[in-house]
């Protein structure tokens, strides 16, 4: 089921991702994401997605408005830890904290709560890709496993980026 919804959602990246944010699957758009990655070994089994995500070596970088999505991801992090307790999660979210801020001042970011989207600007090239994100979590009360598991699927946030996947979607199924 999870393979069905990730293809289903090109030419838009998706991503699976397992209770402690590795990553368990992805669709081929997830490319983008992962182009320049600086550090190699970010990209090794088990990938953890908030630490590619946010560290220097991995997409941080390309992120045009990494202080905001930075503050967006930490939120949702500390969210999650103070309903869970996860000791493996309040690890992960002190490690994260330790990482640059994408500071440019003094004031950090306020990330209004009850904002229900927070876009995620990745430069890719000399473009700029704009995208929505929404996660859906598989839960049945007779599959631990399953609930374990929730998808981020992205949506451009407008016609450029779309443009940009389509294109990049039309050229990784021609034959090479």
């Amino acid at each position: 089921a999870v393979e069905i919804v990730l293809k289903g959602h090109e030419p838009f990246p998706a991503l699976a991702v397992d209770r402690h944010w590795n990553l368990v699957s992805a669709n081929a758009a997830i490319a983008p994401f992962l182009a320049d990655v600086g550090e190699a070994s970010l990209l090794a089994p088990p990938v953890n997605v908030l630490r590619l995500t946010l560290h220097p070596g991995g997409i941080a970088p390309r992120i045009v408005n990494l202080q905001e999505w930075r503050t967006h991801l930490l939120e949702r992090l500390k969210h999650q830890n103070d309903a869970s307790g996860d000791p493996v999660l309040i690890e992960l979210e002190r490690e994260l904290r330790t990482y640059p801020s994408g500071l440019k001042g003094s004031r950090p970011t306020v990330v209004e709560p009850n904002v229900i989207v927070h876009p995620l600007r990745l430069a890719h090239g000399d473009q700029v890709l704009s995208f929505i994100s929404t996660i859906t979590v598989f839960g049945t009360p007779l599959d631990v496993t399953l609930s374990e598991l929730a998808i981020e699927s992205f949506f451009p946030a407008d016609e450029q980026t779309r443009t940009v996947l389509v294109r990049l979607a039309k050229e990784r199924a021609e034959p090479a």
